[in-house]
């Protein structure tokens, strides 16, 4: 910890460049030697760390924004799940007080969907995934690598609730969509097809033809 809090504190003395800033900064939470990020409690111990070095900062600050992040996944990976969640609806909140853009706050909001499932909320984690594919869509467009992965865990969260109706339809407009820009052996594009076909098989209204179709999809996700 304190060999991170030097070298971010060099950077920034010596006004270094963003990418060497960030590069210093990932000491925080990954190995120097290896560059393995770290996992469970000695994470949680950097996070809580490396939020107390910046936390006496203005919330205008970058890098104490970036440490609430750091904080956030650290506590996730020590499985620290409520304690994450309240850092992650802070972090959120603090974000729309001071400004910041839009890919930013839909990355703290798909964080923060990713944790409500952990918990079991899964309605406030479906409303949340919904809400960040409506922003990528509207920042980014439908054919854009970050569109499709909100899809992904959109539809991921209508599976989870028994919406199937709405998860195939979503899956069936975006899949060609992720065949188009990703190949059709790119792992979200498999992770899509994958999810429509548990769609299909889980509805209890499935007709003889969906099952066959989550059969065949099965297999050729799987080849």
């Amino acid at each position: 910890a304190e060999q991170a809090k030097i070298l971010v504190a060099e950077a920034e003395e010596n006004n270094l460049s963003d990418k060497v800033k960030t590069e210093r900064f990932e000491r925080w939470y990954a190995c120097s030697l290896c560059e393995q990020e770290y996992h469970g409690v000695v994470r949680c111990a950097l996070g809580w760390a490396c939020w107390k070095t910046y936390v006496g900062r203005p919330e205008t600050d970058e890098i104490r924004g970036v440490a609430m992040n750091v904080l956030g996944n650290g506590l996730i990976s020590a499985k620290h799940y409520e304690d994450a969640l309240t850092v992650q609806e802070a972090e959120l909140s603090m974000l729309r007080r001071v400004g910041a853009p839009e890919h930013s706050i839909l990355v703290a909001q798909t964080n923060l969907s990713t944790t409500y499932a952990r918990i079991g909320r899964h309605e406030q984690a479906l409303q949340m995934s919904r809400d960040v594919y409506s922003g990528e869509l509207k920042l980014y467009g439908e054919e854009h690598g970050r569109t499709v992965v909100a899809a992904c865990n959109y539809a991921t969260s209508l599976v989870g609730l028994e919406r199937f109706e709405e998860a195939k339809s979503l899956l069936r407009k975006m899949i060609p969509v992720a065949q188009r820009i990703l190949g059709d052996s790119h792992d979200h594009t498999l992770s899509m097809r994958s999810i429509y076909a548990n769609a299909l098989y889980q509805d209890t209204c499935a007709t003889l033809d969906d099952l066959s179709e989550a059969v065949t999809t099965f297999e050729d996700t799987a080849r």
